[in-house]
Order: structure tokens, then C-alpha cells, then sequence
């Protein structure tokens, strides 16, 4: 339908200032619109797949599963094991969170903070010694979890049951 126009290959770090700008400014959409005009001229720019992955977890309290999905497939793109394991996590823990209302009860919202804990460890392991982001990312999962009733009475029923006994003899 339309002919895309394109950015001069000078103005990519004054267009990546501006999506991030964008972003904090709770206008996702923007972002990504200047991520995938960044991504046509460098396919593999590091910085525009991270911040149009961030855009597009941006708006999963309101997007379908389809936005986890493009979230995914722009993380198979990232080179370094580090970003990969740490944008995983991010992932898992903002669709856990999107996820979230204290009005119903769901087990997603706490396997799913669980499961970015667990990512979270992978890429403190993969991380630079001075780069304790993933440190703060988990920190901040269990604290969600700690801070919300419902949530914490999951933890503490799956606790119950993994130590329940069965009162059968082993073999």
C-alpha cells in the first residue's frame, strides 16, 4: 500500500535516542515504528532489536499472545548469551505481570514470575561483573510475588504440597 520512506543511515543514533525517548514517554508504538526503520537499513543494529523488543513488551497489558510471540522471534536475534538470557526474563516477567489482576485467581502470573527468576540466574551467570541488572530483575519478581496476597498464598500451598508424604512404603 505504501512505499516506506528511509532514514539516512546518519540519523540511526538520533532515531534510537528518539524510540527510547518515545518509550518512556508510554508510546510504544512510536518506538517500534522507528526500531523497524533503523532494522531496514542495519537488519542486526544490537540496540534497535533490544529497544523494539522493550517496545513491544511495552504493550502486553494490552496485546494478545501474537506480542509475545514478535517479542520471541526479535530475541533469537540478539547475539550476545547475555542480552538473549536477560531479555528472556524480561519477557516472561512482563507477560506474567500483564497477566495479573488481584481480582481472579491465576497460576500463570506466579509460574510465570517463577520462570523469569529462573532466566533471571541463567544470565546473572552470563553476566559482566559490574552489570547487576538481572540481580535487580529478580529482586524485583519476588518482591511482586511477596507483595501480593494472592500470589504468596500460590508460593506457600506449592510449598505445602511438595512436602506432603505419601504414607506408601518406597520399594
Amino acid at each position: 500500500m505504501f512505499q516506506f520512506k528511509r532514514i539516512a543511515s546518519e540519523s540511526v543514533p538520533r532515531a534510537l535516542a528518539k524510540a527510547e525517548r518515545y518509550r518512556l514517554l508510554n508510546e510504544p508504538e512510536e518506538a517500534e515504528s522507528i526500531c523497524e526503520d533503523i532494522l531496514v537499513l542495519e537488519p542486526e543494529h544490537q540496540q534497535a532489536l533490544i529497544t523494539l523488543l522493550l517496545a513491544v513488551t511495552d504493550t502486553f497489558h494490552h496485546a494478545s499472545a501474537e506480542a509475545v510471540g514478535r517479542s520471541r522471534a526479535l530475541l533469537v536475534r540478539l547475539k550476545d548469551p547475555y542480552d538473549r538470557a536477560y531479555y528472556e526474563g524480561i519477557i516472561c516477567e512482563r507477560w506474567a505481570k500483564a497477566q495479573y489482576n488481584p481480582q481472579r485467581a491465576n497460576p500463570f502470573v506466579y509460574n510465570g514470575l517463577h520462570e523469569a527468576m529462573r532466566i533471571y540466574e541463567k544470565a546473572q551467570a552470563l553476566s559482566p561483573a559490574e552489570n547487576d541488572d538481572a540481580v535487580l530483575r529478580w529482586n524485583a519478581c519476588a518482591r511482586f510475588i511477596e507483595n501480593k496476597a494472592e500470589l504468596k498464598a500460590e508460593v506457600d500451598s506449592l510449598s505445602s504440597e511438595a512436602s506432603f508424604k505419601d504414607d506408601l512404603p518406597t520399594r
